[in-house]
């Protein structure tokens, strides 16, 4: 399996890393660059306080002069896309911004893209005993790549979360499991930055995972809605989904990395 492993991994690296939007400009925060704000968003964007918008890049800072800290400006911003069309949907959920590998401030969850905001996902590739892998279809109600198959875990850190919360908080809301259930996993690992652009933007995100093996008495089940089906499958059913496409491109990415590491840990032959 190895060497259709590598070429496989080859294959996507090169659909996950591509150049930002055209008419994409470089975003900065409280002054430190921080995304790549479209060309869109850029044209809707122009003339709310805090927005600087010059040639070379669109610059967000507090506003004084109107009394809003950076995470009003950032909160009337985040408002201002959705009531244009630049958002797709609304979550009610805060992200941290960050630039130059700081925390700068919080934004809504939609609005992160047409930014070009740097996100971190983590992930869990669950495995069963017996060498099988837990899947986990998405709902045909989201709206990123609805219907595809995905890891058992995997989602957005949110604003103020620890990357470990992060991944006990999604554990629970996506497969229902709890700490205990989790406690052999292997520490978080970061395995690339992917860039990748979007009908509404770029995507600008690290990807991060943990592999577990969970007990047989450890039945994952969905429940906030976002999982269609759970499924266990033989590595056979795995690969087969993933020569099909079936699964989105950070779920193979991430099932790709967790059998190369099964591989050189003895565990798959």
């Amino acid at each position: 399996m190895t060497p259709a492993l590598g070429t496989r991994y080859q294959q996507l690296a090169k659909r996950i890393q591509q150049l930002p939007p055209s008419g994409s400009r470089p975003l900065t925060v409280a002054g430190k660059v921080a995304g790549w704000i479209t060309a869109k968003a850029t044209g809707h964007l122009d003339g709310l306080p805090g927005i600087h918008v010059e040639d070379e890049a669109v610059h967000i800072t507090a506003s004084p002069r109107q009394r809003m800290p950076l995470n009003a400006v950032l909160a009337q911003l985040a408002l201002s896309l959705k009531d244009t069309g630049c958002l797709r949907g609304w979550r009610d959920e805060l992200l941290d911004v960050i630039g130059e590998g700081r925390r700068l401030a919080v934004i809504e969850r939609a609005a992160v893209r047409p930014l070009g905001l740097l996100t971190k996902a983590v992930h869990l590739n669950a495995w069963s005993p017996d060498g099988k892998l837990w899947i986990a279809r998405r709902a045909l109600s989201k709206s990123t790549d609805p219907g595809l198959w995905d890891t058992l875990v995997g989602g957005l850190a949110g604003a103020g979360e620890s990357l470990d919360v992060s991944l006990l908080r999604e554990s629970n809301e996506e497969a229902g499991l709890v700490a205990s259930d989790i406690e052999g996993r292997s520490p978080l690992r970061i395995i690339l930055r992917m860039h990748r652009r979007l009908p509404e933007g770029y995507q600008v995100e690290d990807v991060l995972v943990s592999d577990c093996v969970l007990a047989e008495s450890v039945k994952p089940r969905n429940l906030d809605g976002e999982v269609s089906e759970i499924r266990l499958v033989s590595l056979d059913e795995l690969w087969s989904m993933v020569e099909a496409g079936d699964f989105t491109r950070e779920a193979e990415l991430v099932i790709l990395d967790g059998l190369r590491k099964r591989i050189s840990e003895g565990l798959i032959l």
